[in-house]
């Protein structure tokens, strides 16, 4: 089937559906993947393997991997629909599972996708304000010793995150990310060297025994039962996390230029963007492990196993603020398309709505300005910003938006479309084995969810806000 329309595909200016014409490659697409998937989840990858063990924790990394890299390849051939080359565009995540599977599941994927968009704006935010609370902390351990009282509230910071997020939330759309998703890799790149350094530092020194096993931490010595139980539960989430790319997946696909054609080009994305993170969650998780042993901290850069040298542990910590600022863009972009979109074609008359004015900033350029955008996104923020400041739960936070992301968004849609679209023939072994795949993935999203939820009650429990 090929698309007629007034556009053609060689247009200077405009692609074969009108829109102005895209312009990104594979390396763009890699850097937009990696930004989008190291994020928050590689800083409690040591935590997770601790819970799991050796056995546990490395084939779960690996598996987790996977099943992301095969999902994503899936759905790259999803993107035109019906013909995966010469179809119709689907622009957006909801865009294509409307097109694809229709109904009720088109609204079931909104539901899931913007949850999930917006929890992990929330997360950044909160993981952010922990980095810029961990630099105050280094340096103070660092010029009073260790075991001086450094603590410190992190809501202050909390807010100063968000009010810069306000500024940078005026981008106008996704395709102008580009140069913040590239700056915002190489930080991602630079605290997971880091901490994989440190840790191999760590090991080096010596000095004393770190207990690990094959199992993880010990019930009746590290935790109780109950507690490894629940931890375990937890630790599939807080991995799962790690690689929650899925909802911005399509975003990323539309933001690629058509010759070659996107599918191709997204492939070698996925391939390249999924490699590279999982190498690095895998020395993370695996180095920080053996660095901590059954003692992991929850968060490995802030937890304060390193201790010095102490400039080293504040760079590590001020890559992981400016990765998270590009992260929290990659991420609400979305969201705040969507109710922009609806609004303009709601009340299309309404200048509120629809009026751009330019304005001139020295140095700067212009700045395209919409009222909408201006009010409905600095409200955005706010609210994200006032809720990570009311739950600044790391660990169960990242493994509850971990368990809800993964198998709706990284595995059930996938694999439902690439069944539509491939024609695959009910009960044939490829039906099963996609059907069965999604069976597993659902029971693990399950056991991790009620883990997480668990941790934020017990934490609830002892937890008094803006202390």
């Amino acid at each position: 089937m090929v698309v007629q329309s007034s556009f053609s595909i060689e247009d200077d200016k405009y692609d074969d559906d009108g829109s102005i014409k895209r312009t990104g490659t594979w390396v763009t697409a890699s850097a937009h993947i990696v930004t989008a998937v190291i994020g928050s989840g590689v800083l409690s990858l040591a935590w997770a393997v601790a819970q799991l063990g050796w056995i546990a924790g490395t084939v779960t990394l690996v598996l987790f991997s996977l099943i992301t890299l095969l999902t994503s390849i899936l759905m790259t051939n999803c993107y035109r629909y019906p013909d995966s080359i010469y179809g119709s565009r689907n622009p957006t995540y909801m865009k294509m599972v409307e097109n694809i599977l229709g109904g009720i599941q088109y609204k079931f994927c909104g539901l899931a996708q913007y949850t999930n968009l917006v929890g992990c704006t929330i997360g950044y935010t909160l993981t952010a304000s922990i980095s810029i609370v961990a630099i105050k902390k280094s340096n103070c351990f660092h010029k009073y010793g260790h075991e001086a009282d450094c603590n410190t509230a992190n809501y202050p910071y909390t807010a100063i995150f968000g009010i810069f997020q306000i500024f940078l939330s005026q981008i106008p759309d996704f395709h102008e990310l580009s140069w913040l998703s590239i700056v915002a890799a190489v930080m991602s790149f630079g605290y997971a060297s880091i901490g994989i350094g440190l840790s191999i530092a760590k090991i080096a020194e010596g000095g004393h025994h770190l207990e690990t096993g094959l199992t993880g931490v010990v019930v009746g010595v590290d935790v109780t039962s109950s507690n490894k139980i629940w931890n375990t539960f937890q630790a599939l989430g807080n991995i799962a996390f790690a690689y929650a790319f899925s909802m911005v997946f399509v975003e990323i696909q539309d933001t690629l230029k058509s010759n070659p054609p996107e599918n191709q080009t997204m492939k070698k994305a996925t391939v390249t963007g999924i490699s590279i993170t999982t190498l690095f969650y895998a020395l993370c998780g695996l180095l920080g492990y053996a660095a901590f042993g059954n003692n992991a901290p929850g968060n490995f850069l802030t937890g304060f196993g390193f201790y010095e040298p102490f400039w080293l542990v504040d760079i590590g910590n001020l890559f992981i603020i400016i990765h998270l600022i590009g992260a929290y863009q990659v991420f609400a972009q979305p969201v705040f398309s969507a109710v922009e979109s609806w609004g303009s074609k709601r009340w299309p008359q309404s200048k509120f709505m629809t009026k751009e004015y330019n304005a001139r900033i020295p140095l700067v350029g212009t700045w395209r300005m919409n009222m909408l955008r201006v009010i409905w996104r600095t409200m955005y923020v706010i609210i994200t910003t006032l809720i990570a400041i009311i739950f600044p739960f790391f660990n169960s936070i990242v493994g509850l938006l971990g368990a809800v992301t993964f198998f709706p968004l990284t595995v059930y849609f996938p694999i439902e479309m690439y069944l539509t679209q491939a024609k695959v023939v009910k009960y044939s072994s490829t039906w099963i084995g996609m059907k069965l795949l999604n069976g597993f993935c659902l029971i693990v999203s399950l056991v991790a969810a009620v883990g997480s939820i668990q941790g934020i009650v017990s934490e609830l429990e002892t937890y008094t806000p803006f202390k």
